[in-house]
């Protein structure tokens, strides 16, 4: 993981703290469980799991997209890929969903 890439999650943690006020984000360890998703964001009993990258076009590392991709059709939960290039676009879709599961 390159330096952009975290410069870029600690301030994307600011800004979803700001936007979903008593939320908890987690940054999950990968050391763990290689492949999961960077950061967890909980918001009252919602949840959606981030998968951060430097840019649209920054490559999948190994069990990556699986981890995404059982989230969303095993567990039925929120996952994204979240870069600069559209970080907007998936912070509103996650606004939008967790206020439809209130």
């Amino acid at each position: 993981m390159g330096k952009l890439e975290n410069e870029y999650k600690r301030g994307l943690k600011t800004r979803i703290e700001k936007r979903f006020p008593h939320c908890i984000v987690l940054k999950n360890d990968e050391q763990m469980l290689q492949g999961i998703p960077d950061m967890t964001i909980l918001w009252g009993y919602c949840y959606a799991v981030l998968e951060v990258k430097r840019s649209l076009d920054a490559p999948f590392r190994p069990n990556q997209e699986y981890y995404l991709e059982r989230i969303v059709e095993k567990m039925g939960g929120i996952a994204y890929v979240i870069c600069p290039e559209n970080e907007e676009e998936v912070l509103s879709a996650i606004q939008h969903a967790f206020e439809n599961l209130r």
